[in-house]
Order: C-alpha cells, then structure tokens, then sequence
C-alpha cells in the first residue's frame, strides 16, 4: 500500500479546499512534492518572536508573495499581538508558547523556531513529530548530544531540517566562492577570519544578556561563533580534522572594575567614562535608525524612555558589565587542520568597533581580502588588485547580518517551495558537521589538547 505522505503532489489539485470553503488546504512538506512547485504561498509559523523570529517574519514577507505567516507563539502578550498584528494572523492562530502551537491542530507546513537555545530540543523534536519542515536558529543546541538528536527526530520524522546559518547566504559570500570556483586565486591553502563582535554587542548579548552564562546558554564560540565556524567550512569546503584553540574571559570581571563603581549604571559615579555604559547604548537606541535601535528593542520593546529606565533599574541589562555573573570567553581563536593540509585561523574579540568580519584567502595563485563590503582580488601574476563592491548592510543581527538574513529566508522558502532541498545549503546534517568543529575547539580550550573533530 502506498504511503500517502510519499505520493508527489498534483499541482493541479494537491489539498485544495471545497468550493466557497474559507478552509485553508492542508499543510505539505517538502518530501510531498520533489521538484513540484507549491499552487499557493507557503504557510511558516514563527515560535518565538523575540527579535530573530520577528526579523524573520518580515522577510518572509519578502519573498514575493511565496510565504505568509499563518501562526505566531511569544511567551510576552505585548510582543505576540504586535507581530501577528504586523503580518494579519487571527485570533486563532496565536498561541501563548510554542508548547500551545504544536499541540494544535497543525495549519502551517514549516516552523521558524526562535525560541531560547535551552529550548531548541525539546521545541525542534516536537515541532518534528507533529510533521513540520523546519528552520531551526542557530545555535542548534548547547550541547553536541542534543544537536544530534534534532537531526535523528527529524530524520526519523522525514520532515526538512535548516539551521540559520546566515552567513552562507550573504553577497559577499556568494562572491567570494564565485571567485573561487573561477580559479582567480588557484587553490586554497590558508584561511585567516576574524570576528569583531563589537565591545557594546558583546556587552549587551555577552555580559548582561541572554548568552553570558556558559552553562545555561553554551560558549560564546557556540553562541556567537557558529556562524563563523560554519562559513570557514563553506568556503574551504574540506572536512575539518582536528583543532586547537585558545581564550578566556580577561577583563569583564570583578576585578577589572573601576574603583566606585556601583551594580547598576544608573547609581555609577564613573558611569560618564564607562564605554560599556548602559544608560549611554541604550539612550542611543531610541533615536530613530540608530545602530543601537535593535538592541534597545530588546531592553525595553515600547522604546519609550520610561520603558527604559524602568528596565535598566530592575532588568539584567542595567547591570554593570564587571558585576561578575557572566562566564563566557570575550576572546578566543581557534586553528583548524583541514584534509588536504589546507588551515585555518579564525579569532573572535569583544574589543572591536560594530563591524563587518575581517577575512583574508591565500591562494596558491593569489589572494582575497574582504571586510563584508567590498572584495578584493590579488592576482599574483599581473600583480593587479580587482575590487568587487557588494551592497549590503550592515554586520549586526539587528541590520541582517549583510544581507544574509533575507538571503537565506528566501532560500529556505525556495526549497520548500519548489520541493527541493538543494536551494538551502545548511541543512541539518551539514550544520551538525560543522557544529562539531566548535564543539572540538571548545574541548581543546579547556584542556589545552589539540582535538580530532
């Protein structure tokens, strides 16, 4: 007997609705229709509409009329009612958390799931079973046992895995393998990329934010890194086999604070000269299009002042950065030894301005140095520079991460949309791969050892 979730779909007819019927067809998977384009917009519901998931909802609506939201679970009213509000969810397609979304009757084909990482087990497994395709934030979990079991439940669910690796997706990425693939550089044979996470990004998500523990949230090389990790792997495109790293957390701590400096930024005699000054970044952020905007949006979502000096009094963000409750790295690099003897060097640091990644690609015929706007092609036999300009934005979450926030959006919506697989590259077979990288590098920090991947 044939399985009915194995036939490909008519595209003529596939779950159309009755006549006159405001029933909406019934959900598909990609699996339902190989290489057969979807008759109507794909459905996505989004779990969790902090920040990332609310950012993820727009550019959905983006990608010409191909995806709608048809469901929104936020644990905060206030928030939940804003983005269904945004993007015409009704009443009964709003749910209270992503528990209450997946336990009713299922109306959407995928999930956007961005949700605390704590959570993406427990969410993506269950999200799985219930038969959603799904988009998974990146990191995939905190720990690698929990990565691999949201690849084996979805695997064992055949629904489609994909992990926000966003930076595959960006312009300049999509340039630079073009470069490569060209042979403008020859073969590739060493790496170097660094991450300047900014000193207040880093302080907000890091120190006072959501991430500052390693315990409950992961290292920050999981937390922040894993996009790096995984590009470095997209471009050198070889298996890594062992890594080594080094880091620590050297100056947000205790001991490092300005004499008089009190727990909150608000009460601070030296809270004027503190460059992590939270009344100073925050402030910042209720200018309209201010770089800080985002971030401020998270501290206090009515981005009134009010708002914000109410959650600078009493929330986690308010705090002073050497209060001394945050464990993670505010440096680290990390080598990795890939087949072919091709290496890599990749270093993150919180001592940076807000900027784009830094990345340099020796060639055996010459070499490409990019900062995220522009890149540059050395040839060694012409000793020519060509410079490439790549329109993106900015570097940060909060200004799409160069463009690769929408980028891979509508990636994701062309593969489920088409029926196929191959328009996503980071699904989550590949991203666990990479995943292990970090995971390695972490082992090899804290033990000093050089680590097989």
């Amino acid at each position: 007997m044939t399985d009915p979730d194995s036939r490909p779909l008519d595209p003529g007819s596939h779950h159309r609705a009755e006549a006159g019927s405001t029933t909406p067809e019934a959900p598909v998977n990609l699996r339902d229709h190989p290489g057969t384009s979807m008759t109507r917009p794909l459905r996505v519901a989004i779990a969790g509409a902090g920040a990332r998931g609310a950012a993820y909802a727009r550019h959905l609506r983006e990608c010409g009329g191909r995806a709608v939201v048809g469901a929104v679970a936020e644990t905060r009213p206030s928030t939940r009612v804003a983005v269904a509000a945004e993007h015409d969810v009704g009443q009964s397609q709003q749910f209270s958390c992503w528990e209450e979304l997946v336990a009713a009757p299922r109306t959407c084909d995928a999930v956007i799931i961005a949700v605390q990482d704590r959570d993406h087990l427990k969410a993506a497994t269950a999200f799985a079973q219930a038969g959603y395709d799904i988009l998974l934030e990146k990191p995939m979990a905190p720990t690698e046992a929990e990565c691999w079991q949201i690849v084996e439940a979805c695997e064992s669910a055949g629904v489609f895995l994909g992990v926000c690796h966003v930076l595959r997706y960006t312009p300049y990425t999509r340039l630079i393998r073009e470069q490569i693939r060209s042979g403008a550089i020859g073969d590739i044979v060493n790496v170097q990329h660094l991450e300047p996470v900014g000193s207040w990004h880093f302080a907000h998500s890091y120190v006072r934010g959501s991430w500052h523990s390693s315990s409950d949230a992961g290292p920050v090389l999981l937390t922040k890194s894993s996009h790096d990790i995984d590009w470095l792997s997209y471009i050198i495109d070889r298996p890594a086999l062992r890594v080594v790293s080094f880091g620590s957390l050297h100056h947000f701590r205790p001991d490092q604070a300005p004499e008089g400096a009190a727990d909150r930024c608000l009460d601070c005699p030296v809270e004027p000269t503190c460059p992590y000054s939270a009344v100073r970044i925050y402030r910042r952020g209720l200018h309209p299009a201010a770089r800080e905007g985002y971030f401020t949006a998270v501290v206090a979502p009515e981005l009134t002042p009010e708002a914000l000096e109410r959650a600078l009094r009493e929330g986690p963000y308010g705090r002073c950065v050497y209060s001394g409750d945050n464990d993670v790295c505010d440096h680290q690099i990390v080598g990795i030894d890939y087949e072919d003897g091709l290496t890599a060097g990749f270093s993150l640091s919180a001592f940076t301005p807000v900027e784009n990644r830094h990345t340099r690609i020796f060639g055996t015929r010459g070499q490409i140095t990019t900062d995220g706007n522009s890149v540059w092609v050395h040839d060694f036999l012409t000793q020519r520079t060509t410079e490439h300009v790549v329109t993106a934005a900015g570097a940060s979450a909060g200004e799409g991460h160069a463009g690769g926030d929408a980028a891979m959006i509508e990636a994701f919506v062309q593969a489920l949309a088409e029926g196929d697989a191959s328009h996503f590259s980071s699904d989550g077979r590949t991203s666990l791969m990479t995943h292990s990288i970090v995971f390695a590098a972490e082992r090899s920090r804290l033990t000093g050892a050089v680590v097989e991947v």
